[in-house]
């Protein structure tokens, strides 16, 4: 019943691997999907048995096509539609990014960590009362 050939952009979207064609689209675009190292244009046609890699920082997905398709599917059914064939270290590359935390965010920029608030809110407990002997009224008298 199924296709022989897909589409590459549809195959992605539908098997689910991005949320849109346009995503999967533009991914192809960058160099970020290969076949056997070469890298693939959205309109490619795949077919059964190709192993396709997906690379999504800060890992390089590999998933074997096991029936090209192009229309989305239900999440239960991707396992007849793929299968993961990523190596275990590119797994390991992702658990260590996760334990060491914001690697994309530069230190000093975005919203403070609960770490730096706590550090902010200590500084200024313990700061003197600088404006205690101030009078702020602005009206002359």
């Amino acid at each position: 019943m199924a296709n022989t050939e897909a589409r590459l952009d549809k195959w992605l979207w539908a098997a689910r691997i991005f949320k849109t064609r346009t995503m999967a689209a533009a991914a192809c675009k960058k160099g970020q999907v290969t076949l056997q190292g070469a890298q693939l244009k959205p309109a490619r046609t795949i077919k059964v048995g190709d192993v396709i890699d997906v690379r999504k920082p800060p890992i390089t997905y590999s998933f074997r096509v096991l029936q090209a398709i192009e229309k989305r599917v239900g999440a239960k059914l991707i396992p007849e539609i793929l299968e993961n064939v990523t190596r275990p270290d590119q797994y390991e590359l992702l658990e260590m990014s996760k334990v060491s935390g914001f690697i994309d965010r530069a230190r000093g920029t975005g919203r403070p960590t609960k770490k730096d608030r706590r550090a902010l809110e200590e500084f200024t407990a313990d700061a003197p009362e600088f404006f205690s002997d101030f009078d702020f009224d602005m009206e002359d008298e």
